[in-house]
């Protein structure tokens, strides 16, 4: 991987990071709807939302209110919350683990399930194993994650109560001490095992909820790698020298399918974490998600902002780092 490459990417990262903060920064400023008045309260006077609204510097031009918001977001502060009068920098290290937790079980879910039945399926190509798992796989990508979600709540909760209907931890069990934010690693790194286990019990249905949607996606596009691959010469000439069937399809066909999958991957982090808005809403999940959903209706510009500023960081944080896999992969990759 030479630093010519490295430094092409991040200068993609960042040129697109900035052009994002302009874009979101002008439409959560055009939007109608005046957060000073909602600030200031029902039936305030008039003087009194003005003074609202320079107080929050909204009587500016706007190209003036977006260099005061970018000079204090490299100074790292998000600002301070409309609706809440909180710090946005402390409302986003309080909700961000839980929804990051949410995404990474639900990846940790479905990407093992997902490569393995999409290698089944393209080595049953048109035979019953193939056919199942395809109708499984566009079944799980196209139902509607809050649809799902509300049908696994009257099942597990309501008619079989298996799981709960909502929440990261059982009112009745003492969370550990907040040291990642992870509610399962702080409780395995302060030997909380009672809390271990009811975060465990709460996070397996809104994860599973989101691994379905990303298990489809991700098994129909390691089935088209695999099936490209296994048609090309070299894994014909494998086959012929009476390699076994998984040597084949895992050493030889896998590895040269890994690109397509490895990008599916790093986009359905990205997917997930902005889905994650509907199954925190229907699972009462306190993440960002949660978190931005209630900003929306008060107005709150500078914790909308931040929600979105943070999930485009990720999704061009993974996409990054996906790019520099590729080369690892494929040698070749040099741009």
């Amino acid at each position: 991987m030479s630093a010519r490459y490295v430094v092409r990417r991040l200068a993609y990262f960042v040129v697109v990071l900035l052009a994002m903060t302009v874009v979101m920064f002008v439409i959560s400023h055009v939007i109608p709807g005046d957060p000073a008045a909602a600030m200031a309260g029902f039936g305030a006077p008039k003087y009194v939302i003005d003074s609202v609204r320079h107080q929050l510097g909204l009587d500016r031009p706007l190209h003036e209110q977006y260099f005061a918001y970018m000079r204090d977001l490299l100074h790292g502060d998000l600002g301070v919350s409309i609706a809440r009068r909180t710090r946005v920098n402390n409302d986003i290290a309080r909700y961000l683990p839980a929804s990051a937790e949410l995404v990474l079980a639900a990846l940790f879910m479905s990407v093992p399930l997902a490569v393995m039945c999409g290698i089944i399926s393209a080595a049953s190509w048109r035979r019953w194993p193939d056919i199942t798992l395809r109708m499984l796989s566009l079944l799980g990508a196209c139902v509607p994650m809050f649809w799902l979600g509300l049908i696994f709540q009257l099942i597990f909760y309501r008619a079989l109560p298996f799981f709960p209907a909502g929440g990261r931890i059982a009112d009745s069990i003492l969370p550990p001490p907040v040291i990642t934010g992870f509610l399962t690693v702080d409780s395995v790194m302060t030997g909380n095992w009672a809390a271990l286990g009811s975060a465990l019990h709460h996070i397996f249905l809104p994860a599973f909820t989101l691994a379905l949607n990303s298990l489809g996606l991700l098994l129909r596009q390691t089935r088209a790698s695999m099936l490209m691959v296994l048609s090309h010469d070299y894994v014909r000439t494998a086959r012929a020298k009476g390699l076994a069937e998984q040597v084949v399809l895992w050493r030889h066909a896998f590895k040269n399918a890994a690109i397509p999958v490895v990008t599916e991957i790093g986009l359905q982090f990205g997917i997930l974490l902005g889905a994650t808005f509907l199954v925190e809403i229907v699972f009462y999940w306190p993440g960002l998600g949660f978190y931005a959903v209630r900003a929306i209706p008060d107005l709150d510009f500078p914790a909308i902002m931040a929600v979105t500023l943070i999930y485009t960081l990720i999704y061009l944080a993974m996409n990054f780092l996906v790019d520099l896999i590729y080369p690892l992969l494929d040698p070749t990759v040099t741009d």
